[in-house]
């Protein structure tokens, strides 16, 4: 997967006066190998959700960047990732799977097992809207994982649910960064980047300020933010 030169700029409306242009991303440029376990830190406003949801398709960059998934196709593993709510959690299930490139049958070949992992029964053919928080994020978790997509993209998430349920999820994304899927993690958590990721990329305010292996970035996003105190 490769991203060059990718902004991203959005109208922001106010109370008074016309709306305001934000810019999440600024010329944004990187490569994600195919195994690869890229982390990504910043603080909060710096584009870190913007990206992931350029790297799935769900956002198109602004004239002049560009983005090339090189036949690699994806997920995003978020409390937000784009479910319609006013659509059942099959439909949701299967709309997602499409959307990877899937047939409707193979999409729909999806549901029982994504069903019975999320522990959701009748309610998965409720509408998402109906779903707490918690239930929410079981039906993202359990489909993102079976969907098994080549780059696998976490957003300030790694288990959902009640304690039985976030044993199971973390030990199922435990696996997944063992195998050779791409993996691209956005947490705050400098401790599981160390642990998990062997590339690193600091966005602030939109740019890669650092990037490269994991502790020197860390280490130029943790002096900056004592800098700001």
């Amino acid at each position: 997967m490769r991203l060059a030169n990718v902004s991203v700029t959005y109208s922001e409306r106010r109370l008074f006066g016309k709306p305001e242009q934000v810019q999440a991303l600024r010329g944004v440029s990187l490569r994600v190998a195919r195994g690869e376990k890229l982390g990504v830190i910043g603080a909060n406003g710096s584009g870190k959700s913007t990206l992931l949801r350029v790297m799935t398709g769900v956002l198109r960059p602004d004239a002049g960047g560009e983005m090339d998934a090189q036949g690699m196709s994806s997920a995003l593993l978020s409390l937000n990732a784009g479910f319609d709510g006013e659509l059942s959690g099959v439909r949701n299930i299967v709309m997602h799977g499409m959307l990877m490139g899937l047939s409707r049958k193979e999409a729909a070949a999806r549901v029982a097992e994504v069903t019975r992992m999320s522990g959701l029964g009748e309610a998965i053919h409720r509408r998402v809207s109906t779903y707490s928080t918690g239930m929410r994020g079981r039906l993202c978790f359990c489909t993102a994982i079976n969907l098994d997509p080549d780059v696998l993209l976490l957003d300030e998430i790694f288990s959902v649910g009640d304690q039985a349920f976030r044993a199971q999820s973390e030990k199922m994304m435990l696996e997944r960064f063992q195998q050779d899927k791409a993996i691209v993690y956005v947490s705050h958590s400098v401790a599981m980047l160390r642990r998990l990721c062997s590339r690193a990329i600091w966005l602030d305010a939109g740019r890669i300020r650092a990037s490269g292996e994991v502790e020197p970035v860390i280490a130029e996003y943790q002096c900056a933010a004592r800098q700001r105190q």
